[in-house]
């Protein structure tokens, strides 16, 4: 399963929206799923000029979920200057 795949899988388009950056059926976080496709043909632009995708899990419960990738909570791997939500464009210079 490649995650960057042009071609959506079988699996994701029973997915359902969800509002909470995890799965709407168990609340498992993302973390935790067995397959993963992000749909990187189709990207929306904010007011802010940044960029956002779908990204689809399918949960170990069965459920098949999306959520926006500006959605995404910032994690210890990330800063909130380096979150999706962050506009594309490089840092400043110091």
């Amino acid at each position: 399963m490649d995650a960057f795949s042009p071609v959506p899988p079988d699996w994701s388009h029973q997915a359902v929206h969800a509002w909470g950056f995890c799965c709407p059926a168990c609340q498992t976080g993302c973390q935790e799923a067995q397959r993963v496709w992000i749909n990187r043909r189709s990207p929306v632009y904010g007011e802010d000029h940044s960029r956002k995708w779908q990204e689809f899990y399918q949960c170990r419960c069965g459920c098949a979920w999306w959520a926006w990738s500006s959605d995404r909570p910032p994690t210890i791997l990330t800063s909130e200057e380096e979150s999706p939500t962050a506009s594309s464009s490089p840092p400043p210079l110091d």
